[in-house]
């Protein structure tokens, strides 16, 4: 059997390495290739057709901006998906792309799987009906997301949520942690900005300023795979921070409490139970727009699962210097807010299943 994945992004890298694991334990002869990063690389023990380092583009201006590197990239995915001849097309996450892959899929006759699926119950409510017309199933890892396609009649699966797969997989003390990496004695705070460089640009300086407000605490920040030490060196300089890459878990396990951008990395935050503090800046006009076409009440996945406000999310002109670092103190510190979020943790891990979405998935696609 020969399958093509693509996986646009950090997140989307670490699930399509665990779902390769999956499926080459499950059929040692399967043949991969991809589009992702280097998870996948190691997982597949080949390099893929292409690096998810070109694909991020984040917001609406950046999009535009960019548009002319974007088909080109779809481009090359067509054809070497058409050099590869797979029986099937195995898309992570990442829509604005995929979906438009899915559609030339089918039209080429080739079956077409989505994990992690598109978050339409969000903005573009639209793209359902392309899900049902061009996706042979789905795979979701949310329950809420099940019982909203469900109302759509697609064909659909609940794997439970992959990251709870990697971190109950995953151990290591804070001893560990500062023997291995040389982080100080003080407690830790997390600092987690993002993978794309705009989104670094914009809330690391908020952030470092903040957390120069807790002098008792040392603060680690999560590199992303996909930027270099020298973009970060700039933000860093007169802070007493420390830069660590490839250690976000390892940084999550031994933190007290976090400062993290929305996105996945909340969701990860919370399942290793550190209270934190969610902060979020786009460009005014991509911002502007997606204030009119998204539907949603919050911005991070752990609110979203519980309905409500469980962590504190700061957005935009909310998300300054002042209000950060006054509600990270209320979560460094007990009291409600710190109390209530490490309960709202507990309770998350067990809404989320018992694991095992990567061999669910790979069991469905090879059956």
């Amino acid at each position: 059997m020969k399958l093509f994945l693509i996986a646009g992004e950090a997140s989307g890298d670490l699930h399509g390495s665990n779902l390769i694991k999956a499926l080459k334990q499950q059929d040692s002869t399967i043949d991969i290739r991809f589009w992702g990063g280097d998870l996948m690389e190691k997982a597949a023990s080949r390099k893929p057709e292409k690096h998810y380092k070109a694909l991020a583009f984040m917001g609406f201006v950046e999009v535009v901006m960019n548009l002319s590197r974007i088909v080109q990239n779809f481009k090359k995915c067509k054809a070497d998906i058409l050099d590869f001849q797979p029986d099937a097309l195995v898309l992570i996450d990442y829509p604005g792309f995929n979906l438009r892959m899915a559609k030339w899929a089918k039209s080429h006759g080739i079956k077409v799987y989505y994990y992690i699926s598109p978050k339409v119950w969000a903005w573009k409510e639209s793209r359902v009906h392309k899900i049902k017309k061009y996706v042979d199933t789905l795979f979701t890892i949310f329950p809420f997301e099940t019982a909203f396609f469900k109302k759509y009649d697609l064909e659909v699966e609940y794997v439970g949520n992959p990251l709870v797969d990697a971190i109950s997989e995953f151990r290591v003390t804070r001893d560990e942690l500062r023997t291995k990496v040389g982080v100080g004695e003080k407690p830790i705070v997390a600092i987690l900005p993002g993978s794309r460089r705009q989104e670094v640009r914009t809330k690391l300086p908020v952030m470092l300023e903040a957390a120069g407000k807790f002098p008792e605490y040392q603060f680690v920040i999560a590199g992303a795979p996909s930027l270099e030490a020298e973009f970060y060196a700039p933000f860093i300089e007169g802070y007493d921070a420390k830069i660590l890459f490839g250690k976000t878990y390892e940084i999550l396990e031994s933190a007290e409490a976090a400062l993290v951008t929305s996105g996945t990395a909340t969701l990860e935050t919370a399942l290793f139970g550190v209270p934190q503090v969610v902060c979020y800046i786009a460009s005014p006009i991509s911002y502007s727009i997606a204030k009119r076409l998204i539907k949603i009440k919050f911005i991070s996945l752990v609110n979203l699962i519980f309905d409500r406000e469980v962590v504190r999310e700061l957005i935009q002109d909310d998300c300054n210097v002042n209000q950060v670092a006054e509600e990270l103190s209320y979560v460094l510190k007990g009291g409600v807010k710190r109390e209530q979020q490490e309960k709202d943790c507990s309770t998350l891990i067990a809404m989320l299943g018992s694991g095992s979405a990567s061999e669910k998935v790979a069991r469905e696609i090879l059956k």
